[in-house]
């Protein structure tokens, strides 16, 4: 799924070709992708045909598009979602889910594609400065006004381990598994340790390096795995060449030469290296 610098480079991507554009026509061509809206596709297609985006906003993983009524358009992208600006003369993506088509310019549209559809669009009344549906997630680590002392306070609260409050969008959003791992290993700080047994200085550091890593994904244009994470061109980030443990299990530790490992963690895979990253007293890992 993508994590921040992925959905951030989308953002910018359309804060670049899209602002300032009055819409059309919106052509929803399956109904799962804006299932959100309850009043069915052709009232979503209604409520923003005639209406023009004003600016492109991201709230950890979710995009929102506000509009000139004061309403927006929120996205999330899930695990295949994609927000491509194509020529109108483009061949038609084959999981192309619902088009915009704009009024004047150069003739490009803006296109929603989903292979898998777990992501989607939905009109959000007075959503222009942040949708309620967002309002329960935390700002990310990139964001100016994120809270350090108000996180770190939260994190020498809680038990869990400090890859699950870095996954926790109520506390910190944006990081996901990926970027979790990546800045643990810079950290040097094992994801199972507890949020209540870290020194303000550990999470100053685990802090540190979640916005270093997210901030070099971001330059390479985010972690492209296979062809379904792209920006709004149809290309793929390159940070997946960067990545330090994520996916490599078994390879030698570039700080220490130790083997990466790889175990099992809420249904999903974790790395880290077992010399670098030293397990809690009493974790058989």
């Amino acid at each position: 799924m993508p994590e921040l610098p992925e959905v951030e480079v989308v953002r910018r991507g359309l804060e670049a070709h899209v602002l300032e554009r009055t819409i059309t026509e919106v052509e929803v061509l399956h109904p799962r992708p804006v299932r959100r809206h309850l009043p069915g596709p052709a009232d979503f297609a209604a409520r923003l045909t005639g209406r023009t985006f004003t600016a492109a906003r991201r709230r950890g993983k979710y995009l929102w598009l506000p509009l000139d009524s004061g309403d927006a358009l929120l996205g999330h992208l899930g695990m295949s979602g994609q927000m491509l600006v194509q020529r109108a003369d483009a061949p038609d993506e084959r999981h192309l889910r619902v088009r915009f088509r704009f009024e004047g310019g150069d003739g490009s549209q803006l296109r929603f594609v989903d292979q898998r559809m777990f992501g989607g669009l939905s009109y959000a009344p007075g959503g222009a400065d942040l949708p309620a549906e967002l309002e329960h997630i935390a700002r990310d680590p990139l964001d100016p006004e994120f809270d350090d002392a108000a996180f770190f306070r939260r994190a020498r609260r809680s038990r869990s381990g400090i890859k699950r409050i870095l996954l926790n969008q109520t506390m910190i959003s944006g990081v996901g598994n990926i970027y979790a791992d990546e800045a643990l290993w810079l950290a040097g700080l094992h994801g199972e340790r507890a949020g209540d047994r870290l020194r303000v200085s550990d999470l100053e550091r685990v802090l540190a390096a979640a916005r270093t890593v997210m901030t070099a994904a971001l330059a390479q244009g985010g972690t492209s795995f296979d062809a379904l994470y792209v920006n709004v061109n149809g290309e793929s980030g390159y940070f997946d060449r960067s990545l330090e443990v994520y996916g490599r299990e078994g390879e030698a530790c570039s700080r220490c030469g130790s083997p990466v490992r790889r175990v099992s963690f809420m249904n999903r895979s974790s790395f880290f290296c077992p010399a670098c990253q030293r397990a809690p007293r009493g974790l058989a890992r």
